[in-house]
Formats: structure tokens, sequence, C-alpha cells
């Protein structure tokens, strides 16, 4: 519900061309800065995330409605979020632009010494959505020697290495709740692989994965999982199983 209140005078000021709303559809400052470009006689343009159909409730569902019906132009962030407002019934132009990237100079490949074991990396929130339970036990039936490398801060610390030590694995999994940014280039370079196995639930599913790019930066095949926008992002840089899916991880 939130909006700008010194938005129509900046506007009177600079009299754009163009007005680009970062804001979803459905928010009240979406509408208000549409409304005022058209004022204005500039064109206007959403951008959005949303990658779940839901239906709002009043007031946000008449603030959608006026957006799809006075949108010159639309950005979204992934191709799920596209088939969203096409299925709401948005028919106006809609870009496709990923809004994450990695500078290559940083996040590269390194050369390292070999290493007998399989190091497996997972770099995220711990909570039960990201599916970090179903890495732990796919990893409890992987043959030969490998280490993993659980990087996140969460709900399920906890529970994730209570399982790790039921699945007889709590040697081999190590977690840490943080490292700095500056220091995330030589952690995935000191990984052979990066998974995200995200598990989709009814009011959130993965709209991108950051992280994804930032291991196909340094190198790494990634593993993920079919949720949300995850295939798209990867496409053949590395391996999609069925979310849920432990055997076929």
């Amino acid at each position: 519900l939130h909006f700008y209140p010194g938005l129509g005078k900046q506007i009177r000021r600079v009299r754009p061309d163009l007005v680009h709303v970062d804001e979803e559809p459905y928010n009240l400052a979406t509408a208000q800065a549409l409304w005022l470009a058209r004022r204005a006689r500039a064109r206007g343009l959403f951008f959005s995330w949303q990658n779940i159909q839901r239906r709002y409730p009043l007031p946000f569902r008449l603030l959608e409605r006026y957006v799809l019906g006075h949108a010159d132009r639309g950005i979204v962030g992934s191709q799920e979020s596209a088939g969203v407002w096409r299925a709401k019934g948005y028919t106006g132009p809609l870009a496709v632009i990923p809004q994450f990237g990695v500078d290559p100079q940083v996040f590269c490949p390194q050369p390292r010494e070999a290493d007998p074991h399989l190091k497996v990396g997972y770099v995220g929130r711990l909570v039960e959505e990201k599916g970090v339970d179903l890495l732990l036990a796919a990893l409890a039936g992987l043959e030969g020697g490998w280490r993993a490398s659980i990087l996140g801060r969460g709900p399920e610390r906890e529970a994730l290495g209570a399982e790790a030590g039921r699945l007889g694995i709590a040697d081999s999994v190590t977690f840490a709740s943080h490292v700095p940014s500056v220091e995330m280039p030589s952690h995935y370079q000191s990984l052979d692989v990066v998974v995200l196995p995200s598990r989709t639930r009814a009011n959130w599913k993965e709209q991108f994965g950051r992280v994804l790019v930032e291991a196909m930066a340094c190198g790494l095949p990634v593993v993920g999982s079919d949720s949300g926008e995850i295939p798209h992002v990867v496409g053949d840089a590395g391996l999609i199983f069925p979310e849920g899916g432990v055997d076929s991880l």
C-alpha cells in the first residue's frame, strides 16, 4: 500500500518521456506512477518477479486491473513471470530481462589442486522450501568419496544438522553460516558442483536462483530442481531433476 507523495511534483518538473515503475502490478505505487505518467503524456511500464498466479483481495485486484489495462510496456525477471501476466490478460509488449548478473572478472574459474573427494556445495537460506534436506538424503546414497559444504542461515539449521547425523553423514558435511561477500568467488572455486534443490510451495517457487549464475561464472556445473525459473537459468550448463526426487538428484 505504499506510494510516493512527491512523485507527481517530480514528474511535472522532469517532464519524462518514459516512467519505469520498479514495482509489482498489484501495488498502489505502480498504479499511482502509471496514472501520473498518463496525465503527463509519458509512457509507463511496470516490472514484476511474480511467478505464481494469484487472485488478490480488494483493493489490490482493482489496482492490478488498472495497471494491466494502462501500462504501455512490461518487464519481467523470468519466463514464468511472463506466463503469469499473460494468463492474467496483459496483452502489451512484455520483455523478459533477468535482473541478476555477475562480474566475470571476479566470479571466474581458477585452477586448483586435484582432490579425490567430490566437493558438493549449497549456498542459500536454510528454510524448508530450499530443499536442503533432499540434498542430504541424496548425498547419503552417493557412492564414492565426497564432501559437502552447506553455507547459509535459517530456521532449519538445527534440524538439518540432526538429519545429517541420523543419515550417518555428519562427518562429511560442513555447515557455515556466513562467508564475507568478497570471499564468495573463492568459496565457489573450492567446490566441484553447486546444487539448488528447491521445492515449490503454494506461496513460493524459485524466482531465479542467483547462486546458479555465480557458480556457473566460476566454471562449475550446477544441479537444480525444476522449481520455478531454475531450468531456464541453468539451460545446458547443468542438470535438472524433478523437485522432491531424491533418487534423481
